[in-house]
């Protein structure tokens, strides 16, 4: 019986992965076919929340600035309580924004927020000032290229489409494994999200590269309607999926990823992905919650049977799946998105110590969530 456990345990693993492998190939190719379209006419709403951001907000407003769509946007900054150079930088963007004839350029400024997600709370201000026929959304420590805004209203061409996910990595801007580690995270956590969006079953996305069509946030009761939930834009995912009629779907190509800051300190890192972890595990959507359980659970057990390995020989199954699976994911993100990852290459020891460090890590994270610990986004707790 437990052969068969764990014999079932690693095949059903592999074949989830090759599964998910499916649905991310599934996605490039309907994205080869949406990225040549033309959606011109519509008008866009470009939804980014401020808190404190002055530090590292110069290369968000910059790339701006070099956007080929922004005739056709609307950019609304919401600047949540900043007590920093905030609110000076964003209103001298808009005012060099006017200097090149767009005056599309809305501030909105909260002297309150009462959460729970802070977050959450300021991006429905930005909605409810939102005019366009779809609402995009970045952070402010962001950097987009060029032709991003474009790139994203392409995906959009087809009106059953309510929702399109794009790709997010780290910078690249430190040496060693700490730094190497985030982007290969990032990329890893994309590929799994981009797999699962293609086989039908989107849960999540990161919400700092995410275009949503109004009509189908409407149709599925509006912004207000998603809970309160540590990840609001995997819960903004979830409620579409659930409740309109709309189709999701995620970006497979470079031309539209978005890059953002680096964590400094492995007590920064861990604090972020602990909250996208429990946004998975504790998801306010059952399909959502179910999948990631299941996908965090046999990255575990795989890990914690190595210790139990000199006591029951048998066990080496559960280990072998993770680390098939992990090769797996390696190739595939080498694959697309190499030049978005530090050089070096797959057989460069600092990612073969990547591949194995990380489902180590997303066990951790996964034990840290189920014991309930607090996750904090800029300083609160959330």
């Amino acid at each position: 019986m437990l052969d068969i456990i764990c014999y079932g345990h690693g095949i059903f693993f592999v074949i989830l992965q090759t599964m998910l492998m499916f649905g991310f190939f599934r996605e490039w190719l309907r994205d080869r076919r949406a990225s040549t379209a033309n959606n011109e006419h519509k008008k866009v709403s470009l939804i980014i929340p401020i808190h404190n951001e002055s530090h590292r907000m110069e290369g968000l407003l910059r790339s701006l600035l070099a956007q080929d769509y922004l005739l056709h946007t609307e950019i609304i900054f919401i600047d949540d309580r900043s007590d920093d150079a905030s609110p000076a930088m964003l209103a001298q963007f808009a005012q060099d924004a006017a200097d090149r004839g767009i005056h599309h350029c809305k501030i909105i400024t909260l002297t309150e927020n009462p959460g729970p997600n802070y977050k959450q709370y300021a991006l429905s201000a930005g909605i409810a000032a939102a005019s366009g026929d779809y609402f995009l959304f970045t952070d402010g420590d962001c950097e987009v290229p060029p032709g991003w805004i474009g790139a994203m209203v392409s995906r959009m061409s087809d009106e059953s489409i309510g929702a399109v996910i794009g790709p997010v990595f780290k910078k690249k801007q430190g040496k060693g494994f700490f730094f190497l580690y985030q982007c290969y995270d990032h990329v890893v956590r994309y590929n799994y999200l981009a797999g699962a969006t293609g086989l039908g079953a989107a849960g999540g996305c990161f919400g700092n590269n995410l275009i949503v069509s109004k009509a189908a946030l409407d149709s599925a009761g509006g912004y207000n309607a998603i809970p309160p939930s540590p990840t609001e834009d995997a819960a903004l995912i979830s409620l579409l999926r659930s409740r309109s009629k709309y189709r999701i779907h995620a970006i497979a190509l470079p031309d539209a990823a978005v890059e953002t800051e680096a964590e400094q300190t492995w007590r920064g890192f861990i604090n972020q992905t602990l909250r996208w972890n429990n946004g998975g595990l504790f998801s306010p959507e059952r399909i959502t919650r179910f999948n990631y359980n299941l996908l965090m659970l046999l990255i575990s057990t795989g890990i914690l049977a190595i210790p139990l390995l000199p006591f029951f020989p048998s066990l080496w199954p559960l280990p072998l799946g993770n680390c098939i699976v992990m090769i797996m994911n390696t190739i595939a993100i080498f694959g697309l998105f190499r030049t978005k990852l530090p050089k070096g290459g797959f057989l460069n020891l600092g990612y073969a110590l990547t591949l194995l460090f990380t489902p180590v890590y997303f066990t951790l994270m996964t034990i840290m969530g189920y014991c309930r610990i607090k996750v904090q986004w800029k300083g609160k707790q959330v």
